[in-house]
């Protein structure tokens, strides 16, 4: 079974999102990055149309989530609910 960090990681540091093992590099200036996040969350919001998809949206908020404070924070919430839940699930339910 494969763990979740083998199919999706965010490296902020170093400027790569990994999916699925493929490293995707993000451009090394700002706007350039705000631009590509910009670009996938409009595209994300036009998801039923075809090609475009829904899942544009968080993968454009992740990207954006490198430069903007409120998204990053928006980001490390929802980490941190996700780790709880996590947690929560693998411990044995008490009596």
């Amino acid at each position: 079974m494969k763990k979740k960090s083998d199919w999706f990681h965010f490296d902020g540091g170093r400027g790569e999102i990994t999916i699925a093992r493929r490293v995707f590099r993000l451009p090394a200036n700002r706007a350039p990055r705000i631009a590509v996040g910009i670009a996938l969350v409009f595209c994300g919001i036009l998801g039923f149309l075809p090609v475009l998809g829904f899942w544009m949206i968080p993968l454009g908020l992740l990207v954006l989530s490198q430069d903007l404070p409120t998204v990053r924070r928006w980001r490390r919430r929802l980490s941190v609910r996700m780790g709880q839940r996590g947690r929560a699930r693998r411990q044995p339910p008490t009596r």
